[in-house]
């Protein structure tokens, strides 16, 4: 029986539904008409009023290109587009970047830690061997200067006379130092104020060198060098060079002479010894120079040694 109310008397839930009736047969008139002239491919109308009052159920496929649009919307869900995220990215790199220049400092320490514990082993290492002693350049077992001639078989070694007995077999055994050939370094003269003494160097100092004049030790330092500079002369023969030697006083100069330059020496210690004293002609830290002679006068059983230092 028709429902005879007024739409005063009606109550909202049941206007809405005659609202949404009246839609969906407006709409499936309109669907009928569009379907009679081939303008929607299909029309489907199923379930009762409840059902097809759903949204999205049964929506018309439109033709492609037609300027109409279907009522219904496609629940089907879309699967959303994925964007690059250069920012997650980023901060993937950073922390890589961050984890390689950690495990670099980490490897950078261990080395340094390392290389400490191998230079403390090294250095208790060194701490536990015994101290080398120097070898000094000069293998003489008898000073300069002497003033008695060769007297050995052969007459290789001078001044044999001075020698220990148990000393000479060993002499007689040593090769003796060859005379070098002179250079630029070489010194030449000699030159001491307070004595008067101006006199020339030659290399050697055997009694033949003796002969012609001051003698350089072979094996001692040059003129201006680091070392100790070997001088020797008589003092009784051959011209009697360093005859006043033990007049020379502390502060006294000495100046000696290469091809190139001059150097002052000034004297710092004088002392006398015994012919086999040969440790005063030892390499030295600073340039220094040592001169020797036979003392005292016409008896020869000692040496004098002055020491200098060299002077800038």
């Amino acid at each position: 029986m028709p429902d005879r109310r007024s739409v005063d008397e009606l109550s909202i839930e049941e206007l809405e539904q005659i609202l949404a009736i009246k839609k969906r047969q407006a709409r499936e008139a309109t669907l009928r008409r569009l379907k009679g002239e081939g303008r929607v491919v299909d029309v489907e109308s199923t379930g009762d009023a409840t059902d097809r009052s759903t949204p999205n159920r049964g929506a018309p496929i439109e033709p492609a290109g037609s300027r109409y649009r279907s009522f219904e919307l496609d629940a089907t869900p879309t699967t959303p587009r994925r964007v690059f995220d250069w920012r997650a990215w980023r901060d993937r790199l950073l922390l890589l970047v961050e984890i390689g220049a950690l495990v670099g400092l980490v490897l950078v320490v261990v080395g340094i830690e390392q290389s400490r514990q191998e230079l403390n082993r090294d250095v208790v290492t060194a701490r536990d061997l015994p101290t080398p002693e120097p070898t000094p350049l000069i293998t003489a077992v008898v000073l300069p200067g002497g003033h008695k001639p060769p007297t050995a078989p052969g007459g290789a070694a001078p001044n044999f006379d001075e020698i220990p007995a148990h000393l000479r077999s060993y002499v007689q055994s040593v090769t003796p130092l060859p005379i070098p050939t002179p250079g630029p370094g070489q010194p030449t003269r000699i030159v001491i104020p307070a004595l008067g003494i101006d006199a020339n160097i030659v290399p050697g100092t055997d009694w033949e060198q003796l002969k012609k004049g001051v003698g350089h030790q072979p094996g001692t330092a040059n003129p201006g060098e680091r070392g100790n500079l070997v001088l020797a002369a008589h003092n009784d023969i051959f011209g009697e060079i360093f005859r006043d030697l033990d007049q020379l006083q502390p502060g006294d100069e000495i100046v000696v002479y290469s091809i190139n330059q001059s150097y002052r020496y000034v004297v710092t210690e004088k002392r006398f010894v015994e012919p086999t004293q040969v440790d005063v002609m030892n390499p030295t830290s600073e340039p220094t120079s040592t001169l020797i002679s036979c003392y005292p006068y016409l008896v020869d059983t000692q040496r004098i040694v002055v020491f200098a230092s060299l002077q800038s």
